[in-house]
């Protein structure tokens, strides 16, 4: 088994009026992992991943990064190591070329000159966007943007990148042209999703939250065939919508 680089354990996280949102959450993710994270509104997935670089301070409990503990001491350095993406591209960008936005986080760091430029390039290579990286932000699609905002995210070169439901107002040319660039990045990925053949494609494993708890963490395929654990958390496959059979055997 390879090597862990996200741990969670026995987290708990209050709201302000004392409702609990995170009630012992544990969970491992070893490198190269691609999870998703499903479960209905309210289930705490948000507030999870906002433990995960510092966000949140939990009321009791720990997160620990590529064994780094996510602590305020260590803030700069764990996010850097994870790299979230978020739902609407336009939260992060806001430069005037895609060039200087995916060069942002890394010129921060100190990077420049050649450094930072081969920084950038091989960022944007990766999502397939060199070609616009002296056009301004705005005047591409939202797919484009979706994966301009991925390629700022690599720029720092995380060990984990998160998604923030990354196929949300996508056509379906640019929900696969993501899904190829998930695919081939070979990263620890973790995916919040209500697209659940979205996380089928994706994610190996998946983890099912529910009133702030794990309900359930195993193969993909398996938790979305299990019709009674779909049905109490709150989850539904398309209409229509056939998993694959099983491999002969298993």
């Amino acid at each position: 088994m390879s090597q862990s680089v996200l741990e969670v354990t026995d987290l708990c996280f209050n709201y302000p009026d004392g409702h609990p949102a995170l009630d012992g959450v544990n969970i491992h993710v070893h490198q190269g992992e691609r999870v998703a994270i499903l479960g209905p509104n309210g289930a705490g997935k948000t507030t999870l991943v906002l433990h995960l670089n510092g966000v949140l301070t939990p009321r009791s409990g720990s997160v620990e990064v590529s064994g780094i503990p996510v602590r305020k001491p260590n803030l700069m350095d764990i996010r850097r190591r994870v790299g979230i993406v978020f739902q609407d591209p336009d939260d992060q960008l806001f430069m005037p070329t895609v060039r200087e936005d995916v060069a942002f986080g890394p010129a921060n760091l100190g990077l420049e000159g050649e450094e930072l430029e081969i920084r950038v390039k091989k960022a944007l290579s990766a999502v397939g966007m060199e070609h616009v990286a002296n056009r301004p932000p705005h005047h591409l699609s939202f797919g484009q943007r979706r994966r301009v905002a991925v390629a700022t995210v690599l720029a720092m070169e995380p060990d984990i990148l998160v998604f923030d439901e990354p196929s949300s107002n996508l056509d379906p040319a640019a929900r696969r042209e993501l899904a190829e660039v998930i695919l081939g990045l070979g990263l620890t990925t973790l995916i919040v999703t209500h697209d659940l053949p979205y996380a089928l494609e994706l994610c190996p494993r998946a983890l099912v939250m529910n009133a702030g708890s794990i309900a359930a963490d195993g193969p993909t395929t398996g938790l979305l065939g299990d019709p009674e654990l779909m049905r109490a958390n709150r989850l539904e496959l398309p209409t229509g919508f056939s998993l694959p059979n099983p491999p002969a055997g298993a």
